[in-house]
């Protein structure tokens, strides 16, 4: 049998590992859900009263603090600033999808 193929019904330990990844990936989709519900509004509101869709200060001082945040959490913190960057830009481009939609752009 390979790793791949390893029955995580003989294997409780292994079952159990797996449940808990399974939650956390839920609560991760769930909480990624939140905060773009509220990035939708501050884009929304951004192109209402005519502000740039992107923040390059905010973004970095919110890059440098989720760096702090990984390392004091023990996790790589070059992967938390990709991870982060990767939602800035698709925030970023739903500011602009906002932006385009209120001035016809």
């Amino acid at each position: 049998m390979s790793n791949t193929d390893h029955d995580t019904a003989a294997d409780p330990q292994l079952a159990k590992f797996r449940r808990s990844i399974d939650n956390i990936d839920a609560a991760i989709i769930h909480m990624l859900a939140e905060r773009f519900n509220i990035t939708k509004a501050v884009g929304e509101y951004k192109a209402q009263v005519t502000l740039p869709p992107a923040d390059p200060d905010r973004e970095e001082r919110q890059i440098a603090r989720l760096r702090r945040l990984a390392e004091d959490a023990h996790l790589d913190p070059e992967f938390s600033e990709k991870f982060l960057r990767f939602i800035i830009e698709e925030v970023i481009r739903h500011h602009e999808k906002a932006a385009a939609a209120k001035y016809g752009k």
